[in-house]
């Protein structure tokens, strides 16, 4: 090990970059949690993955904005130290470590119930143990390696996506029956069955908590900026593909489902996509997509432990985590970090020996409050930074979010909805109370245990390209 610390190598091209972009919607929320969604919401959970995932585009706008102009490894870490003080960059950095260690948890737990459908009788902590240590191995050789690994994964969970969704069209546009299914496949599905929205206002906004954890970990991609060959082309490229995958990954994937079966014969035992095809009785289709959702579990926490660990990097560089998680090996990895988030998970071992009939929700519900914080300070940090441009007359940014500010605006307030949803509804209300405890003991820890470099703002080089501009140009205010 390089005891001595160093910079982390830039091994990520925009190759590894697009397909990490690609996985990190395609996960644990997607392939288990759209289950609890459904039953909350009905076929109206579509709207709800249309607003959510508006507003995390914006989220990503604006973080793809900091990230071209400060590329980071520590990201939004490191850019609410810089714009909002060092006390906002040490409770969204650690908030990001928690959210991530929470995610993976909730991986690990989907990990164990997918295989589950194959091994019925192994208890599910054997399986949550092996493939911690497995992916904790992965993650301690090089980035690149992690980069082919995440590419690989990403291939096959969006080529099955794909397949998924051409299989589903097929027969409903044919009217294919096949044998065992209980019902014919066909729009009629979305209406026929208490209706477009079931539940009515109360569940579409109920579904919004686990909506929401479904595109946590989205924002790695602002983490990769420090590890990434050409930041200022491959970053935007991969944020501007985020609509694209949310209409394709989330609203057509989950509509073609529940046109195939009413969302109300979605138990939530296993996948929703493994219940499906195995009531539609085509054959070996529920294995072979289990073996997917599988991949895609593996693929989430391996994203997981990497941007934990990236951003506790970053952390220890501020001052605000200790000296040697800044320690790189010789293969370019901050090792200490893959070692903690891998004592973190053993959390799950003991989670699913005790409690795994109630773990996921739990999880969830606790990771949704984590994520929408970091996106808030992601989008305080950004109006504060857009608020520094202008004052200071400073080169305008090469990667401006759209319609500002009003969109940025409304995002939040929409955030802070979020927030507050999670407090309304009895099952997620303990998300709320653990969060606010977690957010008083860092800064408790901050108070007590920060010195020195740590309460000083960051000190981030701004790599927006220099632009001409006209003398007689006033200056913006």
């Amino acid at each position: 090990m390089n005891t001595n610390g160093s910079v982390l190598k830039r091994g990520l091209n925009a190759r590894h970059i697009r397909f990490m972009a690609l996985g990190s919607a395609i996960g644990t929320g997607l392939f288990y949690g759209s289950s609890s969604a459904i039953q909350k919401a009905g076929p109206a959970v579509l709207l709800a993955y249309i607003i959510a995932g508006a507003a995390v585009f914006m989220v990503m706008r604006a973080l793809g904005e900091l990230a071209v102009r400060h590329p980071v490894s520590g990201s939004f870490g490191q850019y609410a130290s810089r714009y909002l003080g060092p006390l906002a960059g040490f409770i969204t950095g650690w908030t990001y470590v928690f959210e991530m260690a929470i995610v993976a948890i909730a991986d690990v737990t989907a990990f164990s119930i997918y295989m589950g459908f194959w091994f019925n009788d192994v208890p599910r902590w054997i399986w949550v143990l092996a493939i911690i240590f497995f992916l904790a191995a992965i993650n301690l050789l090089s980035v690149k390696v992690f980069g082919e690994l995440e590419f690989w994964f990403s291939l096959i969970k969006v080529s099955a996506i794909i397949a998924m969704i051409a299989g589903g069209v097929a027969i409903i546009v044919f009217g294919f029956h096949m044998e065992g299914a209980q019902t014919v496949a066909g729009l009629n599905n979305l209406v026929d069955h208490g209706g477009f929205m079931p539940n009515g206002w109360v569940g579409l906004l109920a579904a919004f908590a686990v909506v929401m954890f479904a595109f946590g970990g989205i924002e790695t991609i602002g983490v990769t900026a420090g590890e990434a060959a050409d930041p200022a082309k491959s970053i935007p490229a991969a944020i501007n593909t985020v609509p694209v995958r949310i209409l394709l990954f989330y609203v057509l994937t989950l509509g073609v489902l529940m046109m195939l079966i009413p969302w109300d014969e979605i138990t939530g035992d296993t996948s929703p996509f493994v219940q499906i095809f195995d009531s539609l009785g085509i054959p070996l289709a529920a294995h072979i997509l289990n073996a997917v959702v599988i991949t895609a579990a593996l693929s989430a926490i391996n994203s997981d432990i990497f941007g934990s660990g990236r951003v506790l990097y970053g952390l220890s560089q501020q001052g605000h985590a200790p000296a040697v998680f800044g320690k790189i090996s010789r293969s370019g990895v901050p090792w200490m970090t893959v070692v903690l988030m891998t004592c973190v998970l053993l959390v799950g071992v003991v989670l699913n020996a005790t409690i795994p009939e109630d773990v996921f929700l739990l999880i969830a519900s606790i990771a949704t409050f984590a994520t929408v914080w970091v996106w808030l300070m992601i989008l305080a940090s950004h109006v504060a930074m857009k608020r520094e441009i202008a004052r200071k007359d400073l080169a305008p940014s090469n990667f401006p979010v759209p319609l500002w500010p009003l969109a940025s605006m409304v995002t939040g307030a929409f955030m802070v909805g979020v927030i507050v949803l999670l407090g309304i509804y009895p099952d997620t209300r303990v998300a709320l109370y653990v969060g606010g405890i977690w957010l008083v003991l860092l800064a408790i820890a901050n108070k007590l245990w920060v010195r020195g470099p740590g309460r000083e703002r960051a000190v981030l080089v701004d790599e927006s390209s220099p632009v001409e501009r006209t003398t007689a140009a006033p200056a913006r205010r």
